[in-house]
C-alpha cells in the first residue's frame, strides 16, 4: 500500500504525506456530491462525431438520475474555441462563475492553459474511481504531449493512431514506415494521406519521423535548427521517394481523415488512417465502409495518448465537473464507451486493476472481426514535443503545397 501510494504521490506531483487518509477523501467525496446535485455542467467538446455525442447524452441521463447533475454539451469544432473564452474570462477578472465547466482538452491547449494558471487541480487523485487508473510516473495517464499533468486533467478515452485497409484490394501495408515507398511504387495511386494541415496528415508525418529519426534523436524536447535539421532529413529524403506514387501523383490530398475514409469507400485508394482502433469497425457499421476493411499497427507500434477532460479555474460548476469526470471513469462507463455498438472507444482503465464486476463488463463486449484486440495495437509510441509538429507541417507547406 506504502508504495501504490507513493507512486500515486509521484504521479501527481505530491509527497506522499500530503494524501489525506481515505476517511477523509471519502468524506470530501461526500461533500463534492452533495455541492454538485442541482448544478448543470458545461462540458465543451468537440462536437464532429455523432456516436460520442450520443454517449455523452447518454452519460448526461446517467448522472440525472444517479447525481442529480444535469449534463450540457457545448459542441465544438475546435478545442481552443472553449480555451479562448477562458482567456477572455480572465482578461476581463471573471474569476469566478465561469461559463466553461468542463473541456474535453488536448495536449497543447493543455500546456498553454496549464503555463498560465488557468485550470483547477489537482483534482485527479480525489475522484473515487481513479483507483482503476494506472498512474504510475510516465504511464499515459500522467503525460500529455511530453507535459506532466500532475492531476490537473482527468483521462477519459485511449486513441491510438492506426491504419486501415481494403482486404479485397491489398494485403496488408507495410509493417515499418521505412519500407513505404517501395510498397507505394507497387500500388501506384492508390495511398495518400490527408493535408498535414490537419492533425490527421500531422500524425501521419510524426509517426514516419519516429521511426525514421536517427538513433538517440529526443524528440521530447522543442527542436533547435540543428536538431531539427538532423532529425528529419531521413524523413524528407524518404518522402521525396514515396511522393511521386502518392494518389493524383502526390499533388493533392484529402482535407481529414474522413474525405479519406470517403475515398476508401469510393475505391479510389486502397488506405486511410484514424486516430480510433475501432472507427473502422463502427463505419462498417454504419455502411461507410465495405466490410472487408482491417486496422493495421506497424510493427513498433504507433502513436497514442490519452484524452483528458480538464476543469478551469474559474468554473462555475467545478463540484459538478468533478463528478462528471469521476462518472466517466466508471468501470460500467467504460466499459459502455467500449462497445462497437456504442462508441468502441478503448478504455483507459487498468484491467489488472479491475474488481469482478468492472472485469466482467468488459469481458461481455461484443466482438467484431474489423475491432483489433488491445493486445493487437502494440506498443504505444508517446507524441514529440508540440513544436516538432508545428515545424513539421509548416515544412511541408513550403515543401510541397501548391
Amino acid at each position: 500500500m506504502k508504495t501504490l501510494i507513493a507512486a500515486l504521490a509521484a504521479a501527481l506531483g505530491l509527497a506522499a504525506g500530503a494524501l489525506p487518509p481515505a476517511a477523509s477523501r471519502a468524506g470530501d467525496w461526500q461533500e463534492t456530491l452533495q455541492e454538485a446535485r442541482g448544478q448543470t455542467v458545461y462540458f465543451h467538446a468537440w462536437g464532429g462525431d455523432e456516436r460520442t455525442n450520443a454517449f455523452l447524452a447518454w452519460l448526461g441521463g446517467r448522472l440525472e438520475t444517479g447525481q442529480g447533475v444535469t449534463l450540457r454539451q457545448v459542441k465544438l469544432s475546435d478545442t481552443a474555441e472553449a480555451v479562448a473564452r477562458v482567456v477572455a474570462e480572465k482578461a476581463a477578472g471573471r474569476d469566478e462563475g465561469g461559463a466553461v465547466d468542463l473541456i474535453w482538452i488536448n495536449g497543447p491547449n493543455f500546456a498553454a492553459m496549464k503555463a498560465q494558471g488557468l485550470l483547477q487541480g489537482p483534482f485527479v487523485a480525489d475522484l473515487p474511481n481513479a483507483r482503476w487508473l494506472d498512474l504510475s510516473p510516465g504511464s499515459a495517464n500522467t503525460v500529455d504531449f511530453t507535459v506532466p499533468v500532475e492531476g490537473l486533467e482527468s483521462p477519459w478515452r485511449l486513441a491510438k493512431f492506426v491504419f486501415t485497409y481494403d482486404t479485397a484490394r491489398i494485403g496488408a501495408p507495410p509493417a515499418r514506415m521505412a519500407d513505404w515507398p517501395d510498397w507505394a511504387a507497387a500500388h501506384p495511386g492508390r495511398i495518400t494521406h490527408p493535408d498535414p494541415s490537419n492533425f490527421m496528415g500531422a500524425t501521419f508525418l510524426k509517426q514516419a519521423l519516429i521511426e525514421l529519426a536517427p538513433a538517440g534523436t529526443d524528440l521530447s524536447v522543442p527542436p533547435g535548427d540543428d536538431s531539427y535539421g538532423a532529425a528529419t532529413a531521413p524523413l524528407w529524403q524518404w518522402y521525396e521517394a514515396l511522393r511521386p506514387h502518392l494518389w493524383r501523383d502526390g499533388t493533392a490530398f484529402p482535407a481529414n481523415e474522413f474525405a479519406q475514409r470517403q475515398l476508401l469507400n469510393d475505391g479510389e485508394v486502397d488506405l486511410a488512417m484514424s486516430f480510433d482502433p475501432a472507427s473502422a469497425a463502427a463505419a462498417i457499421r454504419d455502411g461507410l465502409l465495405p466490410d472487408t476493411v482491417r486496422v493495421h499497427v506497424p510493427a513498433p507500434g504507433s502513436i497514442g495518448n490519452v484524452s483528458f477532460v480538464a476543469i478551469p479555474y474559474n468554473a462555475a460548476h467545478a463540484a459538478g465537473a468533478r463528478v462528471v469526470a469521476n462518472a466517466l471513469l466508471d468501470p460500467q462507463v467504460q466499459a459502455h464507451m467500449q462497445d462497437i455498438d456504442v462508441l468502441g472507444s478503448f478504455s483507459v482503465l487498468d484491467p489488472a486493476r479491475l474488481d469482478e464486476a468492472g472485469q466482467a463488463a468488459f469481458a461481455a463486449l461484443p466482438q467484431d472481426p474489423a475491432l483489433p484486440a488491445l493486445e493487437d495495437l502494440g506498443a504505444v509510441l508517446p507524441e514529440p514535443d508540440p513544436a516538432w509538429m508545428t515545424r513539421l507541417t509548416a515544412d511541408w507547406q513550403q515543401r510541397y503545397a501548391r
